[in-house]
């Protein structure tokens, strides 16, 4: 990879005037048409549309460089990046596991300085010169194993940050921190004697419980959600609260909702009350089925479920705030096609299954029905059988 080439005038107009053609069309049309390798161009502009709405002021910005499209899917958004920086602060922190830079980036807007590590070569480079030119000075470049590195080094940290690749040797997706690189686990004294806080990043699929088991020290979890869509797992330790109760934080960015925040053990003695579905259908947001508050969001918002394993619930009144989607229910209805095309003329629903007989796919397919309109179709099991309820939703 040539920088100089990358960052050349010509190199970086061409960019700039054809952001918004189709990459294909450009390699055939300026095929050796231009003084720099064209490929390597048109790769700079895919990869700013694919990341256009996860990285807007990046891809906005020409005098940065974008690698490899897995580095860029693999690296937080700005959004959540952002997100993660909030209320950290300090004179110095690390990133073990820079990769793109973005969450490093934004965690560095509240430390006097930075230091980013990262073992793959080309990703460095190009991560070493857009931090660079994102804010000259500031910060440190260790080209390497950044627990190597902290081994070695005399400095303390106010923070430590870890991404951990969840990718194995075959490609296939890891979950368990254990099994990730670099292993946080074993190494989780190390990172303990030399920071005042500790944050982890952690794929969206890892088991809550099992991450208190793997690392028992652990005083809060955050489920980061982006409208609704579970995005990451943020992992919190700090030394100054070492003996604090374990606290679970539910965030929806977006979503317009206060946190949703408890500790585990308030889940374990929390008591769902049930019912049949009356006027309204709640649906809690991802991230707090995710956190596995299936008593307590009951509990705490005065709903009723429907049924043991259905994590839908119930009200008779409609109150504003409720940190998911309520439906207001119109009727039950049956699922045959003769009262569906009645009260479907349209042939479109939007159709969610929950703890029902039949996959929402599968449904559609056996009532003719399309995605579409502003109506819903829920089926769901109560506690007597499976129902299929007609909404509107108004939250």
């Amino acid at each position: 990879m040539n920088l100089n080439e990358l960052t050349s005038a010509g190199f970086t107009q061409f960019v700039k005037d054809h952001l918004e053609e189709d990459p294909a069309g450009l390699l055939f049309k300026y095929h050796e048409k231009v003084p720099f390798d064209l490929k390597i161009a048109v790769q700079q502009i895919a990869a700013r549309q694919k990341a256009e709405k996860k990285l807007p002021s990046w891809t906005k910005n020409l005098g940065l460089i974008f690698p490899a499209s897995i580095s860029v899917e693999q690296s937080s958004s700005e959004q959540t990046a952002a997100f993660k920086s909030e209320g950290l602060s300090g004179n110095c922190f690390i990133d073990l596991t820079g990769g793109f830079g973005v969450d490093f980036f934004y965690l560095s807007r509240g430390f006097e300085k930075g230091v980013y590590c990262e073992q793959q070569a080309e990703l460095f480079q190009i991560s070493q010169h857009n931090l660079s030119t994102l804010n000259p000075d500031k910060f440190e470049f260790v080209e390497g194993d950044g627990l190597e590195f902290l081994q070695k080094t005399t400095q303390h940290f106010d923070l430590i940050y870890a991404d951990p690749a969840r990718r194995g040797t075959g490609n296939q997706k890891l979950y368990r921190l254990q099994d990730c690189e670099p292993n946080v686990v074993d190494t989780w004294s190390l990172l303990q004697n030399k920071s005042n806080s500790i944050l982890l990043k952690a794929s969206p699929m890892l088991d809550l419980s099992h991450a208190w088991a793997e690392l028992p020290d652990l005083q809060k979890i955050t489920v980061v959600s982006v409208r609704n869509e579970v995005k990451e797992l943020l992992l919190h330790w700090e030394k100054a609260n070492e003996g604090a109760p374990r606290m679970i934080s539910v965030v929806d960015l977006d979503g317009g909702f206060s946190p949703f925040e408890f500790e585990p053990r308030e889940e374990e003695q929390a008591h769902s009350a049930f019912a049949e579905a009356g006027n309204y259908l709640i649906e809690p947001l991802a991230g707090i089925l995710k956190a596995g508050a299936f008593s307590l969001f009951g509990a705490r918002f005065g709903l009723k479920k429907l049924e043991r394993n259905s994590h839908l619930y119930t009200s008779e009144s409609y109150t504003r705030g409720i940190p998911g989607r309520v439906f207001e229910v119109i009727q039950e209805i049956s699922p045959k096609k003769p009262v569906i095309r009645t009260l479907f003329p349209s042939g479109k629903a939007n159709v969610i299954c929950r703890n029902y007989v039949t996959g929402a796919e599968e449904l559609k397919k056996k009532l003719g029905l399309k995605d579409g309109g502003e109506e819903y179709l829920i089926g769901t099991q109560s506690a007597t059988a499976y129902k299929l309820y007609r909404c509107k939703r108004i939250q």
